[in-house]
């Protein structure tokens, strides 16, 4: 059964079910999500390349690149646990990482700012420092 992005096949606010003027056409198809995860030590980070290269999906992460807003300066560091995510309870204890997802790495806890699942890249901003 294919994922269909079309509104053919739902009710109205009253409950009246909408009659389907037309087929579903391969064009209104949708994808299932990418769910990206926090990769382990030996595993590679695995990128997907859609259709020409439009558009690349991590599907295992190990690095973040992380802005600091008080120096503005931007460092590459590893990612170690998800905290939490507001999307939902269960992906932070699957470590799934979408965005907005508070994520903990080596130089402190970190928000993501991106969409891991529709980038090759995943972005983040630090929110408070590890003390040393």
């Amino acid at each position: 059964m294919a994922i269909s992005q079309s509104n053919e096949k739902k009710r109205k606010a009253t409950g009246k079910r909408k009659v389907a003027y037309k087929d579903k056409k391969k064009y209104e198809l949708g994808r299932e999500p990418t769910m990206t995860t926090i990769a382990k030590k030996d595993e590679k980070k695995k990128i997907k390349a859609m259709g020409n290269k439009k558009k690349t999906k991590t599907k295992h992460a190990l690095k973040v690149n992380v802005i600091d807003p008080e120096t503005k300066k931007a460092v590459v560091t590893e990612l170690l646990s998800e905290k939490e995510n507001p999307a939902n309870r269960n992906y932070a204890r699957r470590n799934i990482l979408t965005k907005g997802a508070i994520v903990t790495t080596k130089i402190g806890d970190v928000k993501i700012t991106n969409r891991p699942g529709q980038e090759g890249t995943i972005n983040a901003v630090l929110l408070e420092k590890k003390q040393q």
